[in-house]
């Protein structure tokens, strides 16, 4: 499609769902001002960011959060990635992210593949496993927008998983994601940017705002990173909403003057691996 207008949207979480709705649709109604086509949430942005809060705020898909991403898309005639939410599936919790069309379509879902299990001395401790499962797909979707991939948060540091979806022809990825003050201000740039660079698309994370009184603190600094590697437009750690245009046709400029992903050497990857 060429240009089209991504806005992200880095809204604070607090423990009350309702005003956690309230104030996505606030952040989603600011962008679609601004011209947005398509917009992108943080990452469990209905809930805290505990483990004990995954269970109890989780939802089916097709409950309360679910028919709220599907009425913001049709209201502010978006595609909108609805960042991630706890999605209960029988005794399974995911971490979930679901795509919609301007009519209210779920055109995608993706379950994060890679749980968030670190233990960094002095710094941060989380377990996504002790409550969540993980995914195992690889999401990538044709849009009349462009090829877009979903990936959540930890994915972003398996550099693999974004090569395939490279390779399945995405352009843009968007990522909501929670980043840690530990984590945060050394690798958020650098993971993104380097995503970017690897596979020649576009990557967008949306983070949710920063918040020093939650027990889970995340780092914020939402961002837009081109094929390049350059970071065209970033958020602060406070609230905001940030609208920018990005040139799909980009993809195939890069990746022509650069041939990484058909330059790859199979033939000797595969020797590699057999012997």
């Amino acid at each position: 499609m060429g240009i089209i207008q991504l806005g992200l949207c880095q809204m604070a979480v607090c423990r009350d769902k309702a005003e956690n709705l309230r104030r996505a649709e606030a952040a989603l109604a600011q962008a679609a001002q601004q011209g947005a086509q398509l917009a992108l949430l943080p990452e469990m942005f209905n809930c805290p960011y505990e483990n004990p809060c995954f269970p109890v705020y989780g939802e089916p898909a097709g409950g309360e959060t679910w028919q709220f991403l599907s009425r913001m898309a049709q209201r502010y005639h978006l595609y909108l990635a609805g960042g991630s939410v706890p999605e209960l599936e029988g005794d399974k919790v995911y971490n979930t992210c679901y795509l919609f069309s301007p009519q209210g379509q779920e055109l995608a879902r993706h379950r994060k593949v890679h749980l968030f299990d670190i233990d960094v001395p002095g710094g941060q401790r989380f377990k996504e496993s002790d409550t969540l499962t993980a995914g195992n797909q690889i999401t990538v979707v044709d849009t009349p927008l462009g090829k877009l991939g979903l990936a959540i948060c930890f994915d972003i540091r398996f550099g693999e998983l974004f090569r395939v979806m490279g390779q399945q022809g995405a352009q843009l990825v968007l990522v909501p994601a929670a980043f840690n003050m530990t984590t945060g201000p050394v690798h958020w740039d650098l993971a993104f940017r380097s995503r970017a660079v690897d596979n020649q698309f576009f990557v967008a994370g949306c983070s949710p705002a920063r918040d020093e009184t939650a027990s889970y603190v995340a780092y914020g600094h939402s961002l837009v990173c081109n094929p390049w590697g350059t970071i065209l437009q970033q958020l602060g750690h406070q609230p905001g909403v940030c609208v920018t245009a990005v040139d799909l046709d980009d993809v195939a400029k890069y990746r022509g003057q650069i041939p990484i992903l058909s330059g790859r050497r199979t033939d000797l990857y595969e020797t590699i691996q057999k012997t």
